[in-house]
């Protein structure tokens, strides 16, 4: 039986306590005009031209995993030159000879990451982490791209990976492919989602990864109220927003969980 104390229950007015994450908005990253400052990981799966174009512009940090350089060679073809990321890192497994040895005549950076314990991912953003940090860049998100098609035990590994980035940066770390973004709330926090740029697709999600979670929201069309979201008990899957004036936008999503928790949602890219 999972044991609810009321010093773990959250009420409407939590967001307003030290508690309060600033307000984020995850799809800022794919306007032309957003305001973040983002870094941009590319991962072994096929990329979406129109996501691409606008991060790799914004990008201060570019960077693949291992075979998301195929990838990269693959989609700029003829015009590579103007599309060279700051450093390729993994086993080397999966990168092609021959878009491996284009990339080292180019002196881009490769790095080699032996460990097996960790994914390509894992190891990438850890370098990515590093480099932020040492070369003291003023960075709002880290942006992810590919990770959530494909083979289901991928998807759950880049799910892990946004575990481990918990220790590893105070950043938020996003996956973002086809219709979908992830994001790992933390736990203990207000946090405040806007959700009005225009790209959100229609459905949204809060799904326990790690475990059960005491869970409050406002902002959803079905919110939880000090409600535990547990495999096989309560998922909150196919949710989405409260209704809104068209004209006037959606109200920001506030969630608030005392166990990491995994915020998902459809984009409608235009």
């Amino acid at each position: 039986m999972f044991a609810l104390h009321r010093s773990n229950v959250y009420n409407d007015t939590d967001c307003d306590t030290n508690d309060m994450e600033g307000a984020f908005t995850p799809l800022d990253c794919l306007l032309p005009s957003g305001k973040q400052s983002i870094c941009l990981i590319i991962l072994n799966q096929p990329l979406d031209e129109k996501y691409f174009n606008v991060l790799w512009r914004k990008a201060l940090l570019r960077a693949c995993a291992d075979g998301g350089a195929n990838h990269l060679y693959n989609l700029t073809a003829g015009r590579d030159e103007s599309f060279l990321p700051d450093y390729i890192s993994g086993d080397f497994d999966s990168i092609k000879p021959a878009v491996k040895a284009f990339y080292e005549e180019k002196d881009c950076k490769l790095i080699e990451t032996a460990d097996q314990d960790l994914t390509d991912f894992t190891k990438c953003l850890d370098i990515m982490v590093t480099n932020i940090r040492e070369q003291k860049l003023q960075v709002d998100t880290i942006v992810t791209l590919g990770g959530l098609a494909g083979r289901l035990d991928q998807t759950m590994a880049s799910v892990e990976t946004l575990f481990h980035a918990r220790s590893m940066t105070d950043l938020p770390v996003l996956v973002i492919q086809g219709t979908s973004l992830a994001y790992l709330l933390r736990e203990g926090r207000c946090h405040q989602l806007n959700v009005s740029t225009g790209l959100e697709g229609e459905w949204c999600s809060l799904i326990p990864v790690g475990g059960p979670c005491l869970t409050h929201t406002t902002g959803l069309k079905w919110n939880l109220d000090n409600q535990v979201l547990e495999f096989g008990k309560l998922v909150s899957t196919s949710n989405t927003y409260e209704p809104h004036d068209p004209t006037e936008g959606r109200k920001p999503v506030t969630v608030t969980a005392d166990k990491p928790l995994l915020w998902s949602m459809g984009i409608c890219m235009k």
